[in-house]
């Protein structure tokens, strides 16, 4: 029976990242700090082989940057449903600056996996956004990398582990790091 690897690799850094700004739709580069950290990252090694994988990205040039800071340039495609949440009303704003807007509240409120941001997503329409993308990278039966997103990864672990005590906060990893996935019949063993 074979297996299949998925490597979900988070983005490097951004500004928006390092400033604790809310950033789905927003296509910001890598800060400077950010591409550093990669480049060292990827010269202590750790991270998947591309060779013989399908390699992609969200588009976003965030992952795109990422992509390069770790392999060069190489052939990669281009998955716009992997793409970071809409953050709609709330983008490029901390915590600190939304803390007394109701609308912000009532998102934090509750179950904010299905409270939608004003004017964009919630986590659950990322999910439902992202499920059907997934499960064709699984029937495409390659080993893949993709660069995407903190919250697009959270997602995915969120579904394939729904029993898990983890919160799909816990999923995401820190920016230039991810989790290496193994399949054995579309299923996740590891």
């Amino acid at each position: 029976m074979a297996e299949q690897k998925i490597y979900l690799l988070r983005h490097g850094a951004t500004v928006a990242n390092e400033q604790h700004l809310y950033c789905g739709k927003s296509d910001l580069p890598l800060s400077p700090t950010g591409l550093d950290a990669l480049h060292r990252r990827a010269a202590q090694g750790g991270y998947p082989k591309a060779e013989g994988c399908r390699v992609c990205t969200s588009g976003m040039l965030r992952t795109r940057q990422t992509l390069e800071a770790l392999y060069g340039s190489i052939d990669s495609e281009t998955l716009p449903a992997f793409r970071e949440i809409d953050f709609g009303a709330f983008e490029l704003q901390s915590y600190e600056q939304l803390r007394e807007r109701e609308d912000y509240q009532t998102w934090l409120s509750g179950d904010n996996a299905r409270n939608r941001c004003p004017g964009g997503e919630s986590g659950e329409d990322v999910a439902n956004r992202v499920r059907p993308a997934f499960d064709a990278l699984l029937a495409d039966g390659r080993d893949t990398i993709l660069v995407t997103h903190g919250g697009v990864i959270a997602a995915i672990l969120t579904d394939l582990y729904p029993d898990s005590l983890n919160s799909r906060y816990d999923w995401q990893p820190e920016p230039g790091c991810g989790w290496a996935l193994t399949f054995r019949e579309g299923k996740p063993v590891s």
